[in-house]
């Protein structure tokens, strides 16, 4: 009998604790688990219901609030209580219960729908960076652009959204804009981040977006056609090749140097060159001033648009910033996408796309059919937080802390992986690095997991089948610097034996 007592009071204890968090009260959770029993057949109509005792005890529950639930299901007429018998599941769901049994035994399987013979496109067979979902729990989480607890200004952040949520900002933002954006934050873009990148602009050029990764998709849908031919640095980022790819087979792949994208005769024919001068993706170089002309002059000459994501171009910490190309341009050729998310939080997903009115007004309509418009309560947020100040603190409180994770990092690759070779950088929150051709970091990658270093391999940078997998990129914006030298160590080590191992392969 208690050996039948202990597997009951295991059994309803597991089953209560996949209904924790559904309801705010213990009460509500017991009740939810109760009625769901019922409802898909493990508790029958008229089966008798564990005492309250027993309940409370294997739940670990007051016999009062198993009590109010029993008689909260008896006031719905779920259950019956019968004066000194307990409650039973009521006997009055007995025909339904059965019809469903009878409908579910009866009613024949509906044909399969065949989804492979209706896809137009299959975008997740694209190659996409991949991170782990626990990177966070590893010790060495060498992984790019993601959020860093320890930095972030939770306060200041806390502060802005309190701010918002006051009845005045709360009916600014509340009502649904349908396809404006929240003018505060229109306002803080205009006056305080783009003069920092030396861009003059009018509202109306102005267009909030969920990240610049929405903002590539808003210009690939409304720009590229199925012959258009848009170019793309090699290795480059994935999400907006794959954004293209969406739309044309004509993406060409232009090569990288250490200035970034080379200004070669792959440029010809292009009709949008997409383009990461101040922080290469992922090689982290910077497009130096001349060549930023250069280009510019070139897109004039053959009338091709530039679209410059200028990812991570606060982070820089090894001089005066380039200016941005969008500040260089006297025609109208560049469309100008920048990102709140990089800096401040990833979750947030804010960014913004500046470009000539005529094109952002089309923009703007075909977000509306999207998503209407970026919620404006985080809008409203980020606007206080650039306007009081704490967004300027927060990018010159990163570049201290990333300068020192970049110097520390490097002066680990130099003593304990010499077969790693680190391209300079002048910030950014990553490194870009190359193995000797025989290693696959993929393999070291895979390796590195299992030992709680997480790095993220090359290859889906580049486009093509033949892919260099000898590159790595090792970021540094979510490790602590303490954590750095010994987790690369273990880098150290793994690529040794993989090293030595190829070596020895005929």
């Amino acid at each position: 009998m208690a050996r039948q007592t202990r597997t009951s009071d295991l059994m309803w204890r597991r089953v209560f604790k996949r209904f924790e968090g559904g309801s705010g009260t213990l009460q509500g959770q017991l009740r939810d688990m109760l009625v769901h029993l019922v409802m898909e057949g493990f508790l029958t109509p008229g089966q008798a219901l564990p005492s309250s005792r027993l309940l409370a005890e294997s739940l670990s529950i007051s016999r009062t609030t198993v009590m109010l639930a029993l008689q909260a299901l008896a006031d719905k007429g779920l259950v019956v209580g019968l004066a000194r018998s307990g409650y039973f599941v009521s006997a009055q769901l007995q025909a339904t219960y059965l019809g469903a049994r009878q409908r579910a035994d009866t009613t024949p399987e509906p044909s399969a729908v065949r989804w492979d013979t209706r896809l137009k496109l299959r975008p997740s067979e694209q190659r996409n960076i991949v991170k782990p979902a626990d990177w966070q729990q590893q010790p060495y989480p060498f992984i790019y652009g993601q959020f860093d607890a320890t930095l972030f200004p939770g306060a200041d952040w806390r502060e802005c959204v309190l701010e918002s949520l006051q009845t005045r900002t709360l009916r600014r933002w509340a009502p649904d804009h349908i396809d404006r954006d929240d003018d505060a934050l229109v306002e803080q873009i205009h006056r305080r981040l783009l003069p920092a990148r030396g861009i003059w602009a009018e509202r109306e050029q102005i267009l909030v977006t969920s990240g610049a990764q929405q903002a590539t998709f808003l210009l690939a849908q409304l720009l590229v056609g199925s012959n258009t031919v848009v170019g793309i640095e090699n290795p480059g980022y994935p999400d907006a090749r794959n954004n293209f790819l969406l739309r044309t087979r004509h993406v060409k792949a232009l090569r990288v140097d250490d200035e970034g994208l080379v200004l070669g005769s792959a440029l010809s024919g292009c009709r949008y060159v997409y383009v990461t001068p101040s922080h290469q993706c992922p090689t982290t170089v910077t497009m130096p001033l001349q060549r930023r002309l250069d280009l510019l002059a070139r897109a004039e000459r053959e009338d091709f648009v530039v679209i410059e994501d200028d990812h991570e171009s606060e982070l820089n910490f090894s001089g005066e910033p380039t200016p941005a190309l969008k500040s260089l341009d006297a025609s109208g050729r560049v469309i100008y996408m920048g990102s709140l998310s990089k800096t401040l939080a990833h979750g947030l997903r804010l960014g913004y796309l500046v470009a000539p009115a005529e094109l952002v007004r089309e923009l703007r309509a075909l977000r509306r059919l999207m998503m209407r418009h970026v919620p404006t309560n985080n809008q409203q947020a980020a606007a206080s937080f650039i306007a009081h100040g704490h967004q300027e603190a927060f990018v010159r409180r990163l570049n201290v802390a990333y300068r020192d994770r970049a110097r520390t990092l490097r002066a680990a690759l130099a003593a304990h992986v010499p077969g790693l070779q680190a391209v300079s950088a002048q910030g950014g929150s990553a490194l870009w690095a190359s193995a000797g051709k025989d290693v696959d970091t993929r393999e070291l990658a895979a390796r590195l997991y299992k030992l709680g270093v997480v790095v993220e391999p090359g290859d889906v940078f580049f486009a093509g089948t033949r892919r260099p997998r000898h590159h790595l990129r090792i970021g540094y914006s979510s490790i602590p610097v303490e954590r750095i030298e010994a987790g690369v160590r273990v880098i150290g080590g793994e690529l040794a034996q993989l090293s030595r191992a190829g070596a020895r392969r005929p």
